[in-house]
């Protein structure tokens, strides 16, 4: 490990989860998932979080996130047939923004795979302009906030 590189985090640095069965397409040339399947992890774990939650129905809610922001780390190697636990942390709320922050964990591993952001800006479902998060939303989201 790199002494200025931050290690992988833990399970339980995380608020929520989400698992998601990788899938026999996930694996590259290379024998492991390849980086870009890491980010449609991120997403498919963050919007599966907000639709189970009340928080996005992405064909007739009023509003949505669009991802301004990304990045991913990576530790370790994935790959099909692995089950991939999502860890879920929010570290920002702002007055239309969220910063989400999930760790990836392959099987039963503490340590994760992965560690991804990426900042979603609230906008309005037909003018896609910011728009400010309400306060229901803003009371769910809290649930998955760490400092």
């Amino acid at each position: 490990m790199n002494a200025g590189r931050p290690g992988p985090s833990l399970r339980k640095d995380y608020a929520d989860y989400y698992v998601i069965q990788s899938r026999w397409m996930d694996k590259d040339v290379y024998g492991h998932m390849n980086n870009v399947v890491h980010y449609s992890l991120f997403d498919t774990a963050v919007n599966g979080w907000l639709i189970e939650h009340g928080l996005l129905d992405p064909h007739k809610g009023a509003a949505l996130g669009l991802v301004v922001e990304s990045g991913c780390r990576y530790f370790s190697e994935m790959a099909f047939p692995d089950i991939i636990t999502a860890g879920l942390r929010i570290t920002k709320i702002g007055n239309s923004s969220v910063r989400y922050e999930v760790g990836l964990f392959r099987n039963d591993e503490d340590r994760a795979s992965a560690e991804g952001f990426f900042v979603h800006v609230i906008v309005d479902a037909k003018t896609r302009r910011p728009k400010p998060i309400d306060d229901s939303a803003r009371d769910a989201l809290e649930a998955l906030l760490v400092m």
